[in-house]
């Protein structure tokens, strides 16, 4: 079996998502080099997470692993490049990214602005997202990423409207039971969880929980404001969705992996309500490592944590199981690079977005 129609088959079979089976995600047309309808508002879908959604998959090279080599050797993505063997560009979807570390005042701003392409050293997700919401979408469609690396979901991108929470656990040097308590959002504390019974430690570096939610939502909302400087001719916009790949953070730490599933949900529920769009939709990836059949531990928690949001969110929400889509290593790792990971993965999220928008 050729390999290209072996991985079609491993995609088809294998991703789940909540809503049904995905197609074939090899056979998407090549972009036409067209505009979109700019009469209609930009469809705006945010990325939002930790160092998974950065870019870290290689593009060139003649090893495997390398975008170059899955494309021209391995005859995968043929909408990636055109006749002349030059990657495509899409003149429908705008492919930003805005980054800082902390609040709305942290250091960073916007590091890419342009048409979707590859332009640089190393892809992730939204080119695989881009390309789907593009060829689904007569309107103009903007990819908008605002997230850093190493950041929790039970601490750093709390988001509002959490609650301290209350953790059975056990310690695992004394495999004495104890009882650990999570941060409020807003909690002014050094450390994201603590024992209870203790009095938490000020905070040391004017952290608080929730201050990366807080700041990526920010950075998001002044590139919307400035919508003609990130989508030229943009007339208008809708957030049509949100897109979440994170979880490596929270699996380190027993309270936040038992906490996952609720702190989705309220996460969703604050998006919604940030952006003042109570029907947009949002697509969940799980982490690349996690078998959600062999899964123990903390892995197994957020995972099914993940799943338990998307089953009780049916028609609003799509989780995507990386796990046989990924090439290997692991999320820490930032899954050695393998650009066929991100590629994968970012078309299995692009796919279950497009099918909750039908």
């Amino acid at each position: 079996m050729k390999l290209k129609n072996k991985l079609t088959l491993i995609l088809t079979a294998t991703i789940v998502m909540i809503a049904s089976p995905l197609s074939v995600l090899a056979e998407l047309p090549d972009p036409d080099g067209k505009p979109a309808d700019m009469s209609k508002p930009v469809k705006v879908f945010i990325i939002m997470g930790q160092s998974n959604t950065l870019e870290m998959g290689k593009v060139k090279g003649d090893k495997e692993g390398s975008l170059e080599h899955a494309v021209k050797k391995e005859n995968l993505y043929p909408f990636m490049v055109d006749d002349a063997g030059n990657w495509t560009k899409r003149m429908d979807v705008r492919n930003v990214h805005t980054q800082g570390s902390g609040g709305a005042g942290g250091r960073g701003g916007v590091r890419r602005n342009d048409w979707l392409t590859v332009s640089a050293g190393k892809i992730g997700i939204e080119i695989g997202i881009g390309h789907h919401l593009g060829n689904a979408l007569d309107e103009p469609v903007l990819i908008l990423k605002s997230s850093i690396g190493n950041r929790s979901l039970g601490w750093d991108l709390l988001p509002p409207g959490s609650p301290r929470h209350e953790v059975e656990t056990t310690e695992r040097k004394t495999g004495k039971k104890i009882t650990l308590v999570t941060p409020a959002f807003k909690d002014e504390v050094r450390y994201p969880s603590w024992t209870k019974g203790e009095v938490p430690e000020p905070p040391k570096h004017n952290w608080h929980a929730g201050l990366q939610y807080i700041g990526d939502v920010a950075r998001a909302k002044a590139v919307l404001k400035d919508l003609g400087k990130h989508y030229p001719g943009g007339k208008g916009y809708e957030v049509a969705g949100f897109l979440w790949w994170q979880g490596d953070k929270d699996r380190y730490n027993a309270a936040h992996s038992a906490m996952y599933g609720k702190n989705l949900v309220q996460l969703f529920k604050a998006l919604r309500k940030e952006f003042n769009v109570p029907k947009a939709k949002m697509v969940v990836a799980t982490l690349g490592q996690t078998n959600k059949e062999k899964a123990t531990g903390n892995e197994k928690m957020i995972i099914d944590g993940m799943f338990a949001f998307g089953a009780a969110h049916k028609g609003e929400v799509a989780i995507v199981y990386t796990n046989p889509i990924s090439m290997g290593s692991s999320s820490n790792a930032h899954y050695g690079g393998n650009a066929k990971t991100y590629m994968n993965v970012g078309l299995g999220m692009g796919e279950a977005m497009v099918k909750l928008l039908k």
